[in-house]
């Protein structure tokens, strides 16, 4: 029977990442197996960069974390040497996670939590490939000053008729 000051430790990890889970929108589950420290330390700071914090806990003690918000994870997930990646958006950090699983076949992405939603894979991966917010914001600004251009060179030829 472990100690009550391990007990202790473990409630406060659990607490910690059940916190997270709730105040992220994206919560990432990632397997990592056959990444070496230095690839670790760098998708980290990657991810650091893009406000996303990459933490690595033990399974058993996200499976509770998981239980205790009342969010089923099928345990098969969990299976291996896993990471969670926490962030306040949803897009960036797998944009971040797809584009080094590519150079690094060693990551696996396993499981999202999108706004509260179970995520699976193959949707990950759609997520992944759409632009960021701001590239969004740039195409339609430039839609936009398309159509005034457009506008513009009208009333100028209208004017010109008059």
């Amino acid at each position: 029977m472990p100690s009550e000051k391990v007990l202790q430790l473990k409630k406060k990890t659990v607490d910690e990442i059940a916190t997270k889970i709730k105040n992220s929108t994206a919560v990432l589950l990632v397997g990592y197996r056959g990444l070496t420290v230095a690839e670790v330390s760098e998708l980290r700071r990657n991810l650091r960069e893009k406000n996303t914090d990459f933490k690595i806990y033990k399974n058993t003690l996200t499976k509770r974390a998981f239980d205790n918000l009342q969010i089923n994870i099928d345990d098969s997930y969990l299976a291996g040497p896993n990471a969670l990646a926490f962030s306040p958006d949803a897009v960036t950090p797998l944009k971040i996670l797809s584009g080094f699983s590519k150079k690094h076949k060693a990551l696996e992405l396993r499981l999202g939590i999108i706004d509260g939603e179970i995520t699976n894979r193959e949707k990950l991966q759609a997520i992944a490939i759409l632009p960021s917010r701001e590239e969004l914001l740039t195409m339609l600004a430039g839609g936009m000053l398309g159509v005034v251009k457009e506008l513009a060179i009208c009333l100028d030829l209208l004017a010109e008729q008059d």
